[in-house]
């Protein structure tokens, strides 16, 4: 199913939620809605679903106005953060709740439904705790449950809100890849909410940034990341190291250092910041009248493959992150207190258009 929302502005008192979305989910797209709390997603989400309502605007399902459609009859499945699951009904009877429910002419036979929770357990792979009860299950094994759960109604759409939210990490990462799995098998037009970058990163196969009620950027996961659209997007999606300053004629003059930044030839004495990836960032021993920002290491943390370096700059005090490579590290041979130089090796400088950066 495609999913389309037209100019969607949804107001809570004189909190504007959404402001103006418009956006389209193609027919068997994963997409994550990925922004910080307060931004928007959850209410949109929840809009598509039709467990809210917008002030204004249209929701489209495969170009049919479904705005004004009870939740019951979009065919959504809706996965939530705390599972939401019946805690005095097993695994089985919580999986074939929906079944059960149905209006009796689409209801289907006692054994039709046996088949079917058999089938949606197996393909989580929890088909042996079948008669267990919700507090007797881990917090992954309950959010695979309330998965099947809103498959077992065939929905056209899933949507999942913040699904993995409330486990620890390292079960959240076995559940994001397993996600990606099943939806891999399924191919269920899906949209998940999260706040978490990497999450996004790794699952979808498009990412929605959204930003106080509207879309900053939409693109596949290495678009976005790579090629952001505003210093939000490239500030959200992980850490990032600031250079304020000024460029005049493909240079960044940001304090003591003067940053080569060719794509603003043509800038004129404009106030820009320059961002720049932790692992964007060369290292190397201070030389005097050396390339590059001057830094004194404060503190190095090389444990496994990388090694992650806490820098003063010598100019103004302000601290940068690098990461280097371990191997790098051991053959420098850095301490503790010694001057360094920093060069990127990358940035993307935004330059203020005078509407503030």
């Amino acid at each position: 199913m495609t999913i389309e929302v037209q100019h969607i502005r949804k107001q809570f008192g004189q909190f504007t939620a959404l402001d103006d979305v418009s956006l389209q989910f193609d027919d068997g797209e994963l997409t994550a809605l990925l922004g910080p709390s307060g931004c928007g997603k959850t209410t949109l989400l929840r809009i598509i679903a039709g467990l809210e309502f917008p002030d204004s605007g249209r929701v489209l399902l495969d170009s049919d106005d479904a705005s004004a459609r009870h939740v019951r009859e979009r065919q959504v499945g809706f996965v939530f953060q705390h599972y939401a699951l019946f805690k005095h009904m097993t695994v089985f009877e919580n999986v074939a709740f929906g079944l059960r429910v149905k209006p009796r002419k689409e209801r289907p036979s006692e054994q039709q439904i046996r088949e079917k929770v058999k089938k949606l357990l197996e393909l989580v792979q929890l088909d042996w705790i079948a008669d267990r009860y919700p507090p007797q299950l881990s917090g992954g094994q309950r959010q695979r449950i309330a998965l099947a759960r809103a498959l077992a109604v065939e929905p056209r759409v899933l949507l999942l809100d913040e699904p993995f939210g409330a486990l620890d990490a390292k079960v959240r990462k076995e559940l994001r890849r397993w996600l990606r799995q099943l939806h891999d098998e399924l191919h269920v037009t899906s949209i998940f909410v999260t706040h978490d970058q990497e999450e996004a990163l790794e699952v979808a196969d498009r990412v929605v940034l959204m930003n106080k009620g509207r879309v900053e950027q939409t693109g596949t996961p290495a678009q976005v990341y790579n090629q952001p659209a505003s210093p939000f997007v490239y500030g959200f999606l992980g850490n990032v190291n600031l250079f304020h300053g000024r460029v005049d004629e493909g240079v960044l003059a940001s304090g003591d250092a003067r940053l080569a930044t060719p794509q603003h030839t043509g800038v004129r004495n404009g106030e820009a910041i320059g961002y720049v990836r932790p692992h964007d960032l060369d290292v190397e021993r201070y030389v005097a009248g050396g390339e590059g920002v001057a830094v004194k290491l404060r503190r190095a943390h090389a444990i496994g493959p990388l090694a992650q370096l806490d820098l003063e700059r010598a100019d103004n005090a302000q601290l940068i992150e690098a990461v280097i490579p371990n191997e790098r590290f051991r053959e420098l041979d850095l301490r503790d207190g010694e001057t360094l130089l920093v060069k990127p090796k990358r940035m993307h400088v935004f330059v203020d258009q005078g509407e503030g950066i």
